[in-house]
């Protein structure tokens, strides 16, 4: 096969001239459309406006650069173009600008992401210039050289992948420094597209004896400087569209800002008023005012509740009177100037006590109050009495003096001690009164007694703090079987005070007396202790057995109560499996939101959890999967009627299969009928606690009870 011979194919250099210029002002165009197109994605209206107006633009200049190039290819013959392939090769371009100014408005660009945009506008461009050498109508037909197509797509992938990064690039940059790296980079980018359709010219070989038979085509120099003076005209035109938009976002930002800064000056103005009309000038704290608005606002958040009405809240709000003792003989002895520095230390103490939810305010004087709202607040409220105590009790350095103080504090409760709320705050101040005449340095529940004379209620808590030490306080025992073959399964230790005069007084009356009285942390601690003992006592007696203990919410509050619970079970060497927690469903409900690390140290000893009173509470029984609890004791109202109401039997039947689903045991209380018990049996309750089985005893007298067991045991056997 004889060799081809070819045209000798050369560019005319105004042409190669213009193209450049079209590519590289493209090119910065396209660099700052991409921002435009950007800063509008906020607003889907105005991308679209922008990413329309922009791919026309953008493709309109690609086009013309490839065009004008094609428009001074030199063959030494004439040449003429096509109008149908032409506008074909146009839309690439368009496809092509649109492609790339939809990559530039996301907001994240992965490598899979830029490999994809890049191929996309590779293949756009790619058919922007292939098509338009279509339009050349030659025969015979063009001889392409491979290697040179290759490279054209290949620069055209990396014009394309070049032009991304370079947008990547300039989201990061503001101001000067964007345009001294806006301009090179649209050198670079116009550079590497001019070098595609370059190296694509050099792929085209014509053999001698072509001919063109579209030579009436778009073809001369008076289309090329069209061509060339409209594409400068739309991409100067999209420019100064784009500069103009910078320069309105610029104002609208710059008015943004002063009407922040406005807006800031007003709310500071504001604060301003706000702090000299509800702020305590001497301390910072909010004054009565504030206090006062608070109060209003918490009771009328219980009454929407209907906690007023029917007790039903699901929070309260605990009102504690803080008054110092001997704060008086400061202010006389050393002046006003010391008092004012004893009363802003004592602020910042009592800010250290109170919880970030708690308000805390100065009345005035020495007089200071705080506000709890929880479910518990009667609790939680005697719990803060004693943090504030405590933190009172070290002394003040001031004036080079120690200053020591103390603080009586009263504590009254919306809706239990004052049903509309109007006088939570004299009820709290009566019940101060009431810890003054103590001593002081204590803290005091309200009662209604305190609204006359509370002589009884002062000396009977005066003598229940000396219960433990003088011995009044007793555990007795009542014990546990298991429903299925009586066996005895534990027992639970109940407390008892035996007053010297009034003989022995049922928890119903000294517990809540100590919760009010904040005795109840050192009772509960004395509970704990003796209970291992007795366990120990009894192992001696080869009668080894678990012990159910209560626990208050206040000791759940006390974070060293794992401590104690483990340090009388090392102390009496008792194991751990020997001894039972009980909680009830509210406070064990509460501990799931604040205290529940207690719990699960407790259970991470190998102590038991047990859920009392289950069914009493206010909590979902969904709640049961989260609680580290491996007992559940239902309350004995659910036991009461349960022989003959087929409701009772059907809830009952639903709490135990649920509690064993979750591999937990269920105690039922209040056993005292046969028809109770075989109904119990019959849905698959694991323990029975009731006067059925026994009394509760003294521990002198369980030995006796469990030898009579044994012996109806083997009698019934028989």
């Amino acid at each position: 096969m004889l060799p081809i011979d070819y045209l000798e194919t050369s560019h005319d250099p105004l042409f190669v001239g213009a193209s450049l210029v079209v590519a590289f002002f493209a090119s910065y165009v396209t660099l700052e459309l991409c921002g435009r197109v950007r800063s509008a994605a906020v607003k889907p209206r105005r991308w679209w406006l922008w990413w329309a107006g922009g791919s026309l633009t953008l493709g309109s200049g690609i086009w013309a650069m490839h065009f004008i190039g094609m428009l001074g290819f030199d063959v030494g013959l004439p040449l003429g173009y096509r109008a149908a392939p032409t506008l074909l090769s146009w839309i690439a371009a368009v496809t092509a600008a649109a492609i790339a100014l939809g990559i530039a408005s996301r907001d994240r660009l992965t490598g899979w992401g830029m490999l994809g945009g890049s191929g996309s506008m590779a293949l756009a461009i790619c058919a922007t210039h292939y098509l338009g050498m279509a339009a050349l109508d030659l025969a015979p037909g063009i001889v392409w050289r491979l290697p040179w197509v290759v490279a054209s797509a290949l620069i055209a992938w990396g014009a394309s992948a070049a032009s991304l990064v370079l947008q990547l690039l300039l989201r990061r940059t503001r101001g000067k420094l964007r345009i001294l790296i806006q301009l090179p980079a649209a050198v670079v980018m116009g550079a590497t597209i001019a070098g595609m359709h370059y190296s694509a010219m050099a792929a085209v070989q014509l053999p001698l004896g072509t001919i063109c038979r579209s030579v009436d085509g778009l073809s001369g120099y008076t289309l090329a400087v069209t061509v060339f003076t409209v594409s400068l005209m739309i991409l100067g035109g999209a420019l100064m569209l784009s500069v103009r938009d910078a320069l309105a976002r610029d104002r609208e930002a710059e008015l943004s800002r002063s009407l922040k800064r406005a807006n800031l000056e007003l709310l500071e103005a504001n604060v301003t008023l706000h702090r000299q009309a509800f702020e305590d000038p001497l301390t910072g704290l909010p004054n009565r005012a504030l206090l006062s608005d608070r109060m209003q606002h918490a009771v009328a958040r219980i009454e929407r509740q209907g906690g007023a009405v029917s007790g039903l809240a699901t929070e309260r709000l605990a009102v504690l009177f803080v008054d110092l003792d001997g704060f008086k003989p400061i202010n006389d002895s050393f002046g006003h100037e010391v008092g004012d520095d004893v009363l802003r230390q004592v602020a910042e103490r009592l800010k250290g006590a109170v919880r970030d939810s708690d308000t805390l305010a100065r009345l005035g004087g020495d007089e200071f109050v705080a506000l709890i709202e929880a479910i518990d607040a009667e609790s939680a409220a005697v719990v803060l009495g004693q943090r504030i105590i405590d933190a009172l009790s070290r002394p003040i350095r001031v004036a080079d003096l120690d200053v020591s103080l103390s603080c009586s504090i009263g504590v009254a409760v919306y809706p239990d001690h004052d049903h509309n709320g109007q006088r939570l705050l004299a009820c709290a101040d009566a019940a101060m009164y009431a810890a003054k005449r103590t001593g002081g340095g204590t803290c005091v529940t309200y009662d209604p007694s305190m609204s006359g004379d509370t002589t009884e209620q002062i000396q009977l808590q005066h003598a229940l703090r000396h219960a433990v030490e003088r011995g009044e306080l007793m555990l007795y025992y009542q014990p546990k079987v298991t429903a299925s073959d009586g066996r005895v399964h534990g027992f639970e230790a109940l407390l008892r005070w035996q007053h010297p005069e009034r003989g022995i007084i049922s928890p119903a009356v000294f517990v809540p007396l100590a919760e009010r009285f904040g005795i109840i942390g050192s009772i509960g601690n004395w509970v704990i202790d003796e209970a291992c003992a007795q366990l120990a006592r009894w192992d001696k007696q080869v009668m080894p057995c678990r012990v159910a203990i209560n626990l208050s919410p206040h000791q759940l509050r006390s974070p060293d109560l794992p401590m104690r619970i483990r340090n009388a079970l090392n102390r009496h060497n008792v194991l751990p499996a020997q001894l039972v927690c009980e909680i009830t469903e509210t406070a064990m409900m509460e501990n799931i939101q604040s205290e529940r690390n207690v719990l699960d140290q407790i259970a991470a000893m190998g102590v038991c959890l047990s859920i009392d009173d289950f069914g009493s509470g206010y909590s979902s029984l969904a709640h049961l999967r989260n609680i580290p609890a491996r007992q559940l004791k239902v309350d004995r109202s659910f036991v009461t009627d349960l022989a003959d109401n087929a409701d009772a039997q059907a809830v009952l039947d639903a709490v135990m299969r649920l509690a064993h689903a979750l591999h937990m045991e269920v105690v039922a209380e209040g056993v005292e009928t046969e028809g109770q018990r075989s109904v119990l049996v019959r849905l698959g309750c694991d323990i029975l606690q009731g006067y059925m089985i026994s009394h509760p005893m003294p521990a002198e007298a369980v030995p006796q009870w469990l030898q009579a067991l044994q012996a109806y045991s083997v009698a019934a056997a028989k």
